[in-house]
């Protein structure tokens, strides 16, 4: 068994989430940005694409904190789209009234209204959408018609008899909220058909997508809700206990993330169906995928529910290697095109698992300048089966990041990439593209050379995330052609 080939050439990525993008209203979509974007890209020489999670989220925008494992995120449906197919009209698109998830969710149910009056909701493309999805797609539906009806309210708190699944009480709400639950099945069916045309376009330019599975998922969720059997909960559908991390480098308290854990017990005695489903949804949406915390894969981090911080948790064994066995086994080729982000505490007995099944890791540079020489995010100590980034979505901009270094720190960084004379970040850019890992990844706002106030998110916090967004204005005449001349000059090219 062993991750795919997909590295099987040096090759240069960038980082930008799709809710990122410039256009739309309120945050990017899947529109033509989108698409002007994968231009930029092939211009550049730039043949990997990277994106955070792409499901619903919750009022808070977190993209690890969603609604769904396997849904799309309706806000990152383009409009025009449904402008084109004559289902939402062009009036209606242009009036901008309210906030703009209202917007957008009022033009969607247009929409919805156009498309059932139409021959669409008949065609063997939507009515087979429904039934390939069908195993997910019920449960979610249905979750989310309840949820809208009480007003976003967690399912935990719902009615018992809907909180616990009870037949009777699941079959009156089908029938009451039928065109609730058609609304989401149609913004399914939209989302799932402008994602795979995205793609067709960005493979057919020579562009992978790149995308990011959550190891855990939120407590209030369609997953947790519907296999609640598989989760480690109260009677009452709470968290027994919950995920997290240890103090790090982002937090001295560590981060208490509060997604309930899973009954691992439970899953690998039913063969890690969901898990199964699970990534054989997000493969059929991207040409790679990277694993998040996946030392959770080795041992996970719990934390008793009534704690208000991480410092209380300890760590208890997961059966990684037979998950991972049967994850590689169920593909007929053996391989997975997965990454592991194997950032934070990481033991001998992560890495043993992740080389195991030749899994790449991850390597930042903003992360490598403390602890001496043997710091294994320098870039003399790299590897080729791995992926080196500036700097993630969790970081600072390399730009901002150098600006809150100390003289000393900043005078040793310089002095280790021997003194040149470019300026942030363009010489950590430079070092990441020089490095030996057949990947280098640059986030957006390093391509544009951006400090502060342009960071994507900060852990442990829950204001001002997730929101930023660039500009094509932000992009100098310049930052092509000097990108694609970098890319080129250290071999990851691909023309």
């Amino acid at each position: 068994m062993q991750a795919h080939s997909i590295l099987d050439r040096r090759r240069a990525g960038i980082l930008l989430h799709i809710t990122s993008l410039p256009g739309g209203y309120g945050n990017g979509d899947l529109g033509q940005d989108a698409y002007r974007f994968v231009d930029f890209l092939v211009n550049c020489g730039v043949s990997v694409w990277q994106t955070l999670p792409v499901n619903p989220t919750h009022a808070d925008g977190s993209p690890y904190q969603c609604l769904s494992a396997h849904a799309g995120n309706p806000l990152m449906i383009n409009l025009d789209w449904l402008v084109e197919r004559g289902w939402l009209d062009p009036q209606a698109r242009n009036r901008r009234e309210g906030s703009p998830i209202e917007y957008r969710s009022r033009c969607l149910g247009f929409a919805f209204d156009r498309f059932t009056q139409s021959d669409a909701v008949n065609s063997p493309e939507y009515q087979n959408f429904i039934r390939r999805h069908q195993g997910w797609l019920d449960d979610f539906s249905l979750f989310m018609a309840i949820r809208g009806d009480l007003a976003g309210m967690g399912w935990q708190d719902w009615p018992i008899e809907l909180r616990d699944r009870r037949a009777p009480a699941l079959k009156a709400a089908k029938k009451r909220l039928a065109r609730r639950i058609g609304q989401v099945n149609f913004e399914q069916f939209v989302f799932f058909q402008q994602w795979q045309e995205l793609r067709t376009y960005a493979n057919s330019r020579g562009v992978l997508l790149f995308g990011d599975i959550p190891i855990f998922v939120a407590g209030d969720s369609t997953d947790v809700w519907a296999r609640q059997q598989d989760f480690d909960l109260t009677a009452e559908g709470q968290p027994r206990v919950v995920a997290g991390v240890p103090p790090d480098y982002f937090s001295a308290t560590g981060q208490r993330w509060g997604n309930p854990h899973y009954r691992w017990d439970r899953m690998q005695a039913n063969g890690f169906e969901w898990w199964l489903d699970r990534f054989k949804g997000q493969l059929s949406l991207y040409d790679w995928v990277r694993i998040d915390h996946f030392r959770g894969f080795e041992a996970f981090w719990e934390i008793p529910a009534e704690s208000e911080t991480a410092m209380e948790g300890h760590w208890v064994k997961a059966p990684g290697e037979v998950l991972l066995s049967t994850l590689f086994n169920s593909v007929e080729s053996g391989q997975l095109p997965l990454i592991a982000e194997n950032l934070g505490i990481i033991t001998p007995e992560v890495e043993a698992l992740r080389e195991h099944f030749g899994i790449p890791g991850m390597l930042i540079l903003q992360f490598a300048f403390d602890g001496g020489p043997g710091n294994p995010y320098l870039p003399h100590n790299h590897t080729p089966n791995n992926v080196v980034y500036t700097g993630t979505h969790d970081n600072d901009t390399t730009l901002s990041w150098a600006d809150d270094l100390s003289v000393e720190q900043r005078a040793h960084v310089y002095r280790y990439l021997g003194n040149p004379s470019a300026a942030m970040p363009d010489v950590l850019v430079q070092s990441a593209l020089a490095s030996v890992a057949k990947l280098a990844i640059l986030p957006m706002q390093d391509v544009l050379s951006l400090g502060k106030g342009h960071r994507m998110n900060t852990p442990g916090t829950t204001q001002d995330n997730w929101c930023w967004r660039f500009a094509w204005e932000q992009l100098s005449e310049r930052t092509g052609p000097d990108l694609a001349n970098a890319i080129r000059l250290y071999g990851r090219y691909p023309y």
